[in-house]
């Protein structure tokens, strides 16, 4: 498959649960669309206020105003509310540091990364840090002596660790790669040496509430991902090890006592360790945990009963009543220290839609840890000769006689690279899944991948119910990229089985191009995460057409009475290649665009499909350099065009080669030569991914000199 191919490591979904993309850059706009900002000057006033009850009134207040309204909240960032909210973490009254912690929590989670920079930059971690040994020591009297302090005590201290807790795990993450401010953040936080206090959550959980304690577990998840400090902290204690071992088993009642089954938050729990779990394997000898397969024995079997429960759609249409429910309900419109409910006072309404957000978030995890699982197979491993004397090797070999490889051979298999993705490592001491088992996951992904109602928000718009739109559509791209790894693996190692299962191929292809229909071509505010599942369905439809290529047409069926050939549900599908033309014109990402190709080079080879071949075919001729005029496109989408087309072509004998004899292809492609040459001779070998580049580039320019002379040679 073409160089843009990767497989994708877990990501950190959209973590922004609130999010503020519809709305334009600055004050202005969310100004305008807030309907609370009268309010925010009196409550940043009362949280300077010498009476401790106005300012515990004015830290609760900033958790109300911004519950599900991202314009408001960025009307608080621009007040430097989060600053604000730092100083009350020294103030005289616990009261005030509990509710102004907790309001920090809500913004780090509803306002994603931005708030979390800022939080991080404004030194939150000098205070925050003070509360871990203080949490530490409250909870050991709890657990170790007589139960004498009260329930609501209790319950303050369980809800201020959790607060604590989950925004050290905010602050150890950033999306895709980690930038200069999260890292400093990770490093510092590393300085604290978290896993023995978080492990004590773990440890103790059949005494504590599952809210501190699944944030526990959450927040060594995130650290112990691709982070060696924490890693080496947990690998080195055998009893973590053994605890996190005893979470991912089946629940069993103990002392007739068990944690709620039905509470999501206990999937979550297990779901979360099972992560932990695959993060640090192989796990180290000579404990018995390190006899145990990670992902066959455990995540697999945990998890594709997680991502298999769930209907999406039925999720969706019980939030949207919900919310109904509560817009039909009064709303108190002023605020006041009578008027202000607490953080802990909510509908049952509020309680049901809290719950669908866990479930929800619960399968969007299980889909991460899947996409790394399904990453099963090293990526091609290739050496790039150092040319001597410093020069560049740009074509001093192309006088030499070429021999012309088919591309359709494995040794001719293009190189595996996708930009913004690290590198998979492959630990010879983890046992890979087998790739016989991925195609089980296939149907339920192809069912999440789907959008509802509410997966996305309108154009320029809020969604009715923002946090469940975030959710549903961070689900649906993490199903893209596990199908997007399941395809690259089954493409390393080719199945003959599932490659003859016709039937299965188009009910995939068939799934995901229903998928797109669905989310459409809306652009604009807010509409990143439709962008988004076109950019990564398009490398499943890559990966689809290569496993399956040439061989995505409904069979043929004999008209008796007539007695001629007609076909059903003919592919390629123009309106699918015009959308993939389209996208591939439109795409700023070079990488999108080389998979754009990928594809179409997939849907050209049915060997019946005449107009198709050529519809596609002129397309890519249209890329390449002619003369003196050079490629329209970038340097890489025109190497995969190229390769493109010489794989296509390269069996005269198909029906389609018709369009290459009479169209003057052989010309054309002549013509193109020296802008190939010119192109790869430009390709800086010093820019990071420069060196694979220029070797695939010249692959492909020497196959085309070598194509041209082998079809001038056949004389047709």
């Amino acid at each position: 498959m073409g160089k843009s191919q990767k497989k994708r490591a877990m990501r950190r979904h959209n973590p922004m649960r609130v999010p503020d993309s519809h709305l334009p850059h600055g004050l202005a706009s969310a100004s305008s669309t807030s309907s609370k900002s009268e309010a925010i000057l009196p409550i940043l006033h009362k949280m300077e206020s010498p009476d401790p009850a106005e300012r515990k009134w004015a830290c609760v207040a900033v958790s109300n105003l911004i519950q599900n309204d991202p314009s408001t909240r960025r009307l608080l960032q621009g007040k430097n509310v989060v600053g604000a909210l730092i100083t009350r973490l020294t103030d005289s009254e616990e009261e005030v540091i509990v509710d102004a912690a907790g309001s920090l929590r809500n913004l780090c989670i509803d306002g994603g990364y931005d708030i979390c920079a800022e939080m991080y930059n404004k030194n939150i971690l000098v205070p925050w840090k003070t509360f871990i040994p203080k949490i530490s020591n409250t909870l050991a009297q709890y657990l170790e002596g007589p139960a004498t302090t009260p329930e609501n005590a209790r319950e303050i201290v369980y809800d201020f660790a959790d607060n604590v807790i989950t925004v050290l795990w905010c602050l150890s993450l950033d999306p895709y790669q980690r930038s200069e401010t999260s890292n400093k953040a990770l490093d510092a936080i590393n300085n604290i040496r978290l896993v023995p206090f978080l492990m004590s959550f773990l440890g103790a959980r059949d005494k504590l509430p599952l809210a501190p304690v699944t944030a526990a577990a959450h927040c060594l998840y995130v650290l112990t991902d691709d982070n060696a400090p924490a890693i080496a902290d947990l690998r080195a204690d055998a009893g973590y090890l053994s605890c996190l071992l005893d979470i991912v088993r089946p629940p069993e009642v103990t002392n007739g006592k068990a944690k709620d089954p039905l509470d999501p938050r206990s999937t979550s729990l297990r779901v979360l360790c099972s992560g932990i779990l695959r993060n640090v394997s192989p796990l180290p000898p000579p404990t018995a945990a390190s006899f145990v397969d990670i992902d066959n024995d455990i995540v697999l079997p945990l998890l594709l009963p997680v991502i298999s429960s769930v209907s999406l759609s039925d999720v969706s249409a019980k939030a949207l009543d919900l919310v109904a429910i509560q817009n039909s309900e009064p709303k108190i419109e002023k605020l006041s220290l009578k008027h202000t409910p607490g953080s802990d006072h909510k509908s049952k309404e509020e309680v049901e839609l809290a719950r669908l957000e866990t479930m929800l978030r619960t399968v969007q995890l299980a889909l991460e840890i899947l996409t790394g699982v399904c990453a099963t197979l090293p990526d091609p491993k290739i050496t790039v000769p150092e040319k001597e004397d410093g020069k560049d090797g740009s074509d001093d070999e192309e006088g030499k006689t070429q021999i012309y490889q088919d591309p359709i051979c494995p040794e001719d298999s293009d190189l595996a690279m996708d930009v913004g993705d690290e590198p998979m490592e492959d630990d010879p001491a983890e046992k890979p899944v087998s790739v016989s088992s991925l195609p089980s996951l296939v149907a339920p992904l192809l069912a999440l991948i789907q959008p509802t109602s509410l997966s996305f928000p309108p154009l320029a718009a809020p969604s009715s119910h923002p946090p469940t739109t975030s959710v549903l559509s961070a689900i649906h791209i993490c199903a893209l990229e596990c199908l997007n790894n399941i395809f690259l693996s089954l493409n390393a190692g080719p199945n003959a089985t599932l490659a003859g299962d016709h039937d299965a191929g188009r009910k995939i292809w068939d799934g995901v191009w229903s998928a797109l229909a669905a989310v459409g071509t809306e652009t604009g505010l807010g509409q990143e995460r439709r962008r988004d599942m076109w950019h990564i369905a398009v490398g499943v439809l890559w990966g689809t057409g290569n496993v399956w290529k040439g061989s995505l047409v409904r069979p043929y069926l004999m008209n008796v009475l007539y007695d001629v050939l007609t076909t059903i549900g003919k592919v390629p599908n123009e309106e699918q290649v015009k959308l993939l033309i389209q996208l591939c014109n439109t795409a700023s990402d070079e990488k999108i665009r080389v998979q754009c190709i990928g594809t179409l080079e997939c849907l050209a080879q049915h060997p019946q499909s005449i107009d198709g071949n050529k519809l596609i075919s002129q397309y890519l001729l249209s890329l390449l350099p002619c003369g003196e005029t050079p490629s329209s496109v970038g340097t890489e989408p025109l190497i995969q065009a190229t390769s493109a087309l010489i794989d296509i072509y390269s069996d005269e004998g198909m029906p389609y080669d018709v369009n290459f004899r009479q169209g003057g292809y052989l010309d054309r492609l002549v013509s193109s030569v020296e802008g190939v040459r010119k192109a790869v001779r430009g390709i800086d070998k010093r820019k990071e991914g420069g060196k694979e580049l220029r070797l695939r580039a010249e692959e492909v320019r020497d196959n085309l000199a070598a194509f041209i002379q082998y079809r001038k040679d056949l004389g047709v």
